[in-house]
């Protein structure tokens, strides 16, 4: 694929999906504005791949739109950033579950609406993908919050996709099975818990970031001219069964 002369802004940027999605796209001549809340993971991109880099927490609401508009102009857009807590339900904390959703939910919102307002002005029929969960259709022990806030990025991912289509801007989600981030890996270290999930995929394994990474490219290229308002699962067969 060749994104030479598109400008694509990636939150989460410095590890995992986000970081193999930055690799992938350097590889493809786009020019890459990286977000991450890590200084020394922007700085390793800035060195690695020469991308222009924002430091955010994205967790603040008004740093986070400050952020989307100092990286405009924008053609595309990976809302990969996310994060999460693993606690029951009977004990979940109101804390925990605003945090996750100001940081899986709402800033992917604030920064898709400030890119896409970006791509209206600018006559640019842009993409965007937001990177959920398999923990959107399935009710994960400890992942009360975490499994809410997927669900609301795919509600969110159809109403874009409805409203911003006229305008010929395409939204999509990927919904990865446990892809093998430093976040799974510590929310999966247990055996017996990583049995039980892998038992369920056809595959046998678990999901490679770089993986992940190939099918959003595919959804931001003209290739998937006609896909939008799409929740890709990308899991082995984990929901063939």
């Amino acid at each position: 694929m060749d994104f030479s002369g598109q400008r694509v802004l990636v939150t989460g940027a410095g590890k995992g999906i986000g970081r193999a999605v930055v690799e992938a796209l350097a590889a493809a001549d786009a020019e890459i504005v990286a977000l991450s809340r890590t200084k020394s993971d922007l700085e390793s991109l800035e060195l690695e791949f020469g991308c222009r880099t924002i430091l955010c927490d994205l967790a603040d609401a008004a740093a986070t739109r400050a952020a989307a508009k100092s990286a405009l102009p924008i053609d595309l857009l990976v809302n990969n950033a996310g994060t999460t807590q693993l606690e029951p339900f009977l004990d979940a904390k109101v804390e925990t579950f605003d945090w996750l959703m100001a940081v899986n939910a709402k800033a992917p919102m604030i920064i898709a609406q400030e890119c896409a307002r970006d791509m209206i002005a600018r006559g640019v029929k842009g993409a965007i993908v937001n990177v959920s969960s398999m923990a959107s259709f399935q009710g994960l022990p400890d992942h009360i919050a975490y499994c809410a806030t997927k669900g609301a990025l795919d509600a969110m991912t159809r109403v874009m996709a409805s409203e911003l289509g006229p305008h010929g801007i395409r939204v999509n989600g990927v919904n990865p099975v446990v892809t093998l981030t430093p976040m799974a890996v510590k929310a999966w270290s247990d055996k017996k818990k990583a049995d039980s999930m892998l038992t369920r995929i056809p595959m046998g394994r678990f999901v490679e970031p770089e993986e992940v990474a190939d099918v959003i490219l595919y959804l931001l290229s003209p290739r998937a001219s006609m896909v939008t308002g799409s929740s890709l699962p990308i899991d082995g067969g984990f929901r063939a069964r």
